[in-house]
């Protein structure tokens, strides 16, 4: 039996999608050319490569907002992670746009935080003269530090929309690194904050930092009281606003109505300022910071503790250093920075 004839049916069935979705056989393909899969698409592939990589697993105890909790229901990056692969793949799937595309970027999205969430990235953007963005880490873990130094090889969509998956605060929709090459990426774009917004709710009222009743008004008139409400709002708009993208119209974009988008944009400039900037979460943060900040230091100058496999040896030391760091969770920089004597470090319990 030939089973190349299941990918080649698979990608027959892509010819099936929008006009707008992006396909196989349209690919800009790979860096290094490979043997296709005989049973997978490009863009399985790449999703598979990405779950199996050692990066992967360790986003399951780092920092999503609450550093470290002791609590087991708070959200981590790995469980951020697959709800925001869950959401783009049911807008793809209801535009008809690449499901497998939108899943592979989504699992990869956030593969480059470092520990203590976007503390440690700020720690990590004092340290290197070019600064430090989780999202240009995710594309560097995934297309040079994985597969022992090679990278994986991903096809150019998916780090494509990767890279482009960061929002700057001041709209959902912000395009501070770039407008995605693909809708896919738009799509992955969008269910980031769609599950960050939702889920960072549900934390911040089992840390008791809110109330569903203080939430914005037109955040609870116009997009509902309740999670399950909230999610199904705004995913159901983004497939309604969007709906150009399945080749009914013209526009193809990804996007909220305006009313939902104002509701979106109030809700997450709440977060912002009761969550994920108030004192207490703060406080914690910047404990994380300066943690990342003593363990930098420290392999600058003690380099040959940098592990094998985390950084490439060629590289400059303070490179080696960060993504070292970047790589480690949350419990492994809290315990080794304990070990090595950051006075931070001592008494948090993990």
């Amino acid at each position: 039996m030939d089973l190349h004839a299941v990918r080649r049916r698979l990608e027959g069935n892509e010819q099936r999608l929008s006009p707008y979705a992006a396909r196989t056989s349209t690919s800009r393909g790979r860096a290094r050319p490979e043997a296709p899969s005989a049973v997978r698409t490009d863009y399985q592939r790449d999703r598979d490569r990405i779950l199996h990589t050692k990066a992967f697993r360790r986003l399951k105890h780092k920092t999503q907002v609450f550093i470290a909790p002791a609590q087991d229901h708070y959200v981590t990056r790995l469980t951020h992670t697959l709800e925001v692969a869950q959401v783009a793949r049911t807008i793809t799937r209801a535009l008809n746009l690449n499901e497998d595309l939108a899943e592979a970027a989504s699992l990869g999205h956030d593969i480059g935080h470092g520990p203590f969430g976007h503390a440690g990235e700020e720690a990590l953007a004092e340290c290197l003269p070019e600064g430090f963005r989780h999202n240009y880490q995710s594309v560097r873990v995934l297309d040079c530090l994985e597969g022992a130094g090679k990278g994986l090889n991903l096809t150019f969509e998916v780090l494509d929309a990767i890279e482009k998956s960061s929002k700057a605060r001041e709209d959902i929709f912000a395009e501070g690194w770039g407008v995605p090459a693909t809708l896919e990426g738009q799509v992955v774009k969008t269910a980031d904050a769609i599950a960050y917004v939702n889920h960072d709710i549900l934390d911040a009222i089992r840390a008791g930092l809110i109330v569903e009743e203080d939430l914005p008004a037109i955040a609870r008139h116009t997009l509902g009281t309740n999670h399950p409400e909230r999610l199904n709002s705004l995913i159901c708009d983004a497939i309604e606003a969007s709906w150009d993208a399945t080749g009914a119209g013209s526009n193809p974009v990804i996007r909220f109505s305006p009313r939902v988008h104002e509701a979106a944009n109030e809700l997450r400039e709440f977060m912002f300022r009761r969550v994920y900037l108030y004192d207490s979460t703060r406080r914690e943060a910047e404990r994380g910071k300066r943690i990342v900040l003593f363990l930098f230091h420290h392999f600058v100058a003690n380099p040959d503790g940098i592990s094998p496999g985390y950084s490439l040896p060629d590289d400059p030391i303070d490179r080696r250093a960060a993504d070292f760091v970047s790589g480690m969770t949350d419990r492994y920089a809290i315990r080794l920075a304990a070990e090595l004597g950051c006075p931070e470090a001592g008494g948090w319990h993990v």
